[in-house]
């Protein structure tokens, strides 16, 4: 898959969980490519462009944290169920050195678990993650 393939892709699923959860589930992600080429930052859509790239570090930290020592493949999802401000709440490996970075910027996923209408945008979050395990970001 291309980039503007998987940002289509990406911001299509974000709609629909949005219309499945009737508010944004996430209203920031990012691709992430390692190594870190323009500084890790490939495309960003959310409500602090300014800082996001300067935060990164400290933002990604719960993430690194939950993940270390695992292996993920394209596809994979993890979440990070109490990752406050604007720690990310979730990531995928969508190419073999690309993340997707999933953050809602005010709740953590606890919060956004807390209402049942969570099920079905998880489901929508699942296709997406299907769409990358069948045709990972190409490089």
């Amino acid at each position: 898959m291309n980039l503007a393939t998987a940002r289509h892709h990406i911001q299509a699923t974000l709609e629909r969980m949005r219309a499945s959860y009737l508010q944004p589930v996430f209203n920031e992600w990012a691709i992430l490519a390692v190594p870190a080429k323009s500084g890790g930052v490939v495309a960003y859509s959310g409500p602090r462009p300014d800082e996001f790239r300067r935060k990164l570090p400290e933002d990604a930290e719960p993430l690194r944290a939950i993940t270390a020592g695992k292996k993920f493949t394209e596809g994979d999802i993890e979440f990070v169920p109490d990752a406050a401000d604007t720690h990310y709440d979730a990531f995928m490996k969508i190419g073999a050195a690309s993340y997707l970075v999933l953050n809602h910027t005010v709740k953590t996923m606890n919060e956004i678990r807390a209402d049942a209408k969570w099920l079905k945008a998880q489901a929508v979050l699942f296709e997406l993650s299907e769409k990358f395990r069948e045709d990972p970001l190409a490089a």
